[in-house]
């Protein structure tokens, strides 16, 4: 069965740059779309971006041209790209996993890693 290990979180200042990494364990990635979430203090969780299976990404507006989301089935491995890091970034990010087709709603997601934390300040 598949399980989803994230890496990558820490602080940073604002301007600064994370990667963060979705690992899978037991089974290929390949036939999964991965999203990533964002969960800030008090607010819901929300989609920032996700990879299709093919390749296809799709990123929310306020990260669109900063962040950017890779994969390499042959690593089994996801990434996100966090570049220029603004304080609103902040918050506890979440990769996810869902066999086929999948968006920016957490409800489509079936599979998702522990989080890991984004501290964006000065």
């Amino acid at each position: 069965q598949l399980q989803l290990v994230e890496s990558g979180g820490g602080l940073v200042q604002p301007g600064g740059s994370l990667r963060l990494t979705c690992a899978g364990l037991g089974v290929s990635l390949d036939e999964y779309t991965i999203g990533w979430f964002r969960q800030a203090p008090g607010e819901e969780r929300d989609g920032i971006a996700c990879i299709r299976e093919r390749g296809a990404t799709y990123y929310v507006e306020y990260v669109r041209h900063r962040f950017t989301t890779t994969r390499d089935n042959g690593k089994n491995r996801v990434w996100l790209q966090m570049d220029n890091l603004k304080p609103e970034d902040t918050g506890v990010y979440y990769c996810a996993a869902v066999k086929g087709w999948g968006h920016l709603s957490p409800l489509e997601y079936d599979i998702w890693g522990q989080g890991t934390q984004v501290a964006v300040s000065s």
